[in-house]
Formats: C-alpha cells, structure tokens, sequence
C-alpha cells in the first residue's frame, strides 16, 4: 500500500484532468476498474460537470530571470484550476494571487478555485517575506476548457445483490494522507474481495470529491436501492488513533458495525454524530438519498497540523498505520459478510447437544466453556428477528465465536 502512495504521490491531481486519469490508471493496473468519461456541461443534480483542467508548468520569476516558485518542485504551488497568465505584475498586485501559512511559515498550503476563474500561487510564507522587488514574472501554462470528468468504478458481486460501497476521492494533487492513504486501503480491500467468494456484493468508486460524489449519484438511481451499507474512506494512514463519522441515521447496521469491530480491537477510537460538513458522506446522506454510508478516518480532515499543507506527505503516512486501518476494516466486512439472521428448526425448548456432536466440537476449541455459552446463546436468540451481531453485542462475546457457534448449530440441522 505504501508502494501505492508513493507511485501516485508525484501526479498533479484535480476534480478533472489527465493527472486524476493517470492516477485511474494506475490503480488500473491493480485492479480491474472501469474508468468513465462524463462531458463537460452534463447536469449531475444541481450541478453540471465543470470545464476539464490541466496544467503543465508554473513559476514565479524576477524581472532578471531568477526562478522563486516553480511548480515542477511542488504541485501544491499553483491554485488548483488556476486560469492560463503570462505577465509582469507588481508585488501589490501578486498579493491578491498568493496564498501562504504565516502560522507555519516554511509549508506550501493547498488551495483551490474550482469555479472562480483566477489563477493563483501558494507558497512559504518565509518565501513570500524574502520576496522584496517591486515586479516579478508570472506564468502559469494552464487550460481550462470542454473535456470531461473521470472516475473508476469496480463491481464484485457476491452471492446476493446487496452492495457494500467503498468511495474514496481522487482529486487531490500531493497530499498522502488525504487523498492517497484512502486509495491505497481502497485497492488493497478490491483485491482482498477479488481474491475470494463473497455474500455480498462490493462496489467500490474512485473519484473526484463531492462533483465525483454528485455525478456517480445521477447517473446510478437504479443501484441506490442495492446499497445496504457504505464507507467513505480519508486520512487513514497516519499515526492517529481512529476515528468514524456516523451515518446520518445514526444506526445504520455499518454504524453499529464499525463501533463494535473498534471496541472489540481495543484500539482508540472516537464516534463521532453525523455532520453535513466533510467528504462526500454528506451527498451519500443527502436527504433525497439518506444511504447508510459513514466515514472512516484516523485522524479527522482539519485536525493535524499537516492538513491541506506541504507536511502532508509520505513521511505522515506509514505502512503499519495503513495495515492496521485495513485490517479493521476487513474486520468490518467479515461482520457484514456473515451477519444473518437465523430461526429454529425447532424452537420449542433447548435441543439436546451431545447425540448431535456438538460437545465434542465444542471441547476441541480454545475457550469451551465461551464456546459453550456463545451456542446458547445462538440457539436462544435464534428467532428470525435477531441478527448475529444483535447476539454478540448482547452476549458481549467475539463476533466470530457467535458466527462460529451459529456454523455448528447450522451444520447440525438445528437452524436455517
């Protein structure tokens, strides 16, 4: 997965554009995504895909040739979807087109401009301070014009229809932790479902935030009402303890999932209430669609001091960080994959366990006697109401004992 992040780290991404293609592609070479193509001027909702993007050189210069800024050292130095300039401009003037951290003075933040049709630099503020001459160059070779936004999709079906959706956001140019720790956990969870059988179906999305989010709603309406359950994935490969913004129903069976994986890993972790404010859980949770999608993070956007700066880089992002996230969130999808209800074959009374075998198999497992109990409780709560994890939280025992109990008592004809 850090192999991932540092492939795709250099790449000048946007919300459109040849480096958000590039990046496609490479996690093409992956897995098998499908990537699409949707015009400039299309209507996704309330919005309309924007002009496409791209840029290909930018610096800052002195009147006598000296290079200040240049963009081929930093992406983050040119505002993202800045408009084509070549002009000499005086440092008055320059000062409406810079952006700096005077809090951080030696970080390049990011900024971007999406629909406001100016150009702009972001740069050190120390670099900003030392700039004393009257006029500078300025060029950025940029252009913005009719193209088309891209995103990569990848359905794997399960055995039934029901959809887990995994959506991470691919526009952001070289920022590691958000951007590219959750395309690396993204990809490596692709081939992880890929590489087995599965109940549930699992479509995972790759694209640009919120007009990504906006234009995968519009064009999906006959899919929506297969999302049973939903991620959205940033900032998951620092060293930050995890954190999980909550559906907005608050109690979605993901919801209740995720907080039961963290607190049976024993790791920190904080839940956190849903909030309209965030990545593209709050086009998911819109209202006309209100889909049971959460966010999952380590550290949450605009907490660490690396945010939106230069520091986020592949020094903040670290592969036991990014194998530790993956892992609970495998954990989350084993809980979702075999999280069914069952019923009695017989309900009347508890069954007989020894003539059935069910002692033995017991006896030859770690923990008897919480093996023992977790097949009680099975075949007790096992009514056609409650699901396993509703008897795991209530017995207060592992979820895979519980599922590992519901095994036997299925293998025994006791319950379907």
């Amino acid at each position: 997965m850090h192999s991932l992040v540092r492939t795709l780290y250099p790449i000048c991404r946007s919300i459109t554009g040849d480096g958000l293609r590039r990046t496609l592609r490479e996690i093409q070479r992956l897995v098998p995504l499908t990537l699409h193509e949707v015009p400039t001027g299309t209507p996704v909702l309330d919005w309309q895909v924007p002009m496409e993007w791209n840029v290909r050189a930018a610096r800052i210069e002195t009147l006598s040739g000296d290079v200040i800024v240049d963009f081929a050292d930093c992406n983050l130095h040119v505002v993202n979807y800045s408009t084509p300039v070549d002009a000499v401009v005086s440092r008055a003037a320059l000062a409406d087109h810079v952006h700096t951290l005077p809090d951080q003075p030696t970080l390049v933040p990011y900024r971007t401009g999406y629909y406001a049709e100016r150009w702009g630099f972001c740069l050190a503020h120390r670099v900003w301070e030392g700039m004393k001459d009257s006029h500078y160059r300025v060029r950025i070779d940029s252009t913005l014009a009719p193209g088309s936004l891209t995103y990569g999709e990848l359905l794997v079906a399960g055995s039934e229809q029901q959809e887990v959706l995994i959506s991470v956001h691919c526009c952001h140019p070289s920022l590691a932790n958000d951007n590219l720790s959750g395309i690396a956990v993204a990809t490596e969870i692709a081939r992880h479902v890929l590489s087995r059988a599965h109940r549930l179906s699992y479509r995972l999305v790759f694209i640009p935030a919120t007009i990504g989010s906006l234009t995968w709603l519009a064009r999906n309406e006959a899919v929506l009402p297969r999302i049973a359950h939903g991620l959205v994935l940033s900032c998951v490969g620092d060293r930050g303890s995890f954190h999980y913004k909550r559906s907005r129903r608050g109690d979605a069976l993901i919801d209740r999932t995720v907080a039961y994986v963290l607190g049976r890993n024993a790791v920190a972790h904080e839940m956190m209430p849903f909030s309209p404010y965030g990545y593209d859980e709050r086009q998911y949770c819109s209202p006309g669609y209100d889909l049971p999608i959460g966010c999952f993070m380590r550290s949450p956007n605009g907490t660490f001091p690396e945010y939106h700066t230069s520091a986020d880089n592949l020094d903040l992002v670290t592969p036991d960080a990014l194998e530790q996230s993956l892992r609970v969130l495998l954990d989350v999808i084993d809980v979702l994959e075999r999280n069914v209800m069952y019923a009695r074959v017989d309900g009347r009374g508890e069954p007989q366990l020894g003539r059935r075998g069910l002692y033995r198999a017991i006896s030859g497992q770690k923990d008897q006697a919480a093996a023992q109990m977790a097949l009680l409780w099975v075949l007790n709560q096992a009514d056609g109401t409650h699901s396993l994890l509703d008897i795991a939280e209530r017995a207060g025992l592992p979820f895979a004992q519980i599922a590992a109990a519901a095994d036997l008592a299925r293998e025994a004809d006791l319950i379907r």
